[in-house]
């Protein structure tokens, strides 16, 4: 394989663009924990401690998924500093560690998406259990 300083760079636009969206996941818990503080008179306490420990293993895997994306973005950086310093071999195991810390990234978040589904269905149990009392 013989890439040019370019190839790495085609991931730049990617990784931001994942660098966004993993904040606004973030940024959604943060809320999501605000109003549970709120509300913390009105819940029941095992629904509510489970939406804890949901909310908890989602901030992991956030803070996991920033991490690779981060190492991500550094071996494509690296990449192309080592391509530019006519290091291919270097240039493209660095590239494909870029390529390896993205994917891990992506099944990370992938994780995040599918444990944010149990979330809602966490809450969307509370909200039947508060209309049958009402």
């Amino acid at each position: 394989m013989n890439l040019s300083v370019t190839d790495p760079a085609f991931l730049f636009p990617g990784i931001s663009l994942l660098f966004l969206a993993y904040t606004n996941r973030y940024l959604a818990l943060a809320g999501i924990v605000r109003a549970l503080n709120q509300g913390i008179d009105e819940q029941d306490i095992a629904n509510r401690a489970k939406q804890i420990e949901s909310i908890h293993v989602r901030i992991l895997l956030i803070k996991y998924m920033q991490a690779f994306g981060v190492v991500a973005f550094l071996f494509c950086i690296f990449s192309m500093l080592a391509l530019m310093s006519g290091q291919q071999r270097s240039g493209e195991v660095l590239f494909m560690g870029s390529l390896a810390s993205m994917s891990i990234s992506l099944l990370l978040s992938l994780t995040e998406v599918l444990k944010s589904g149990q979330s809602l269905k966490l809450e969307l149990d509370r909200t039947h259990i508060r209309d049958k009392r009402s």
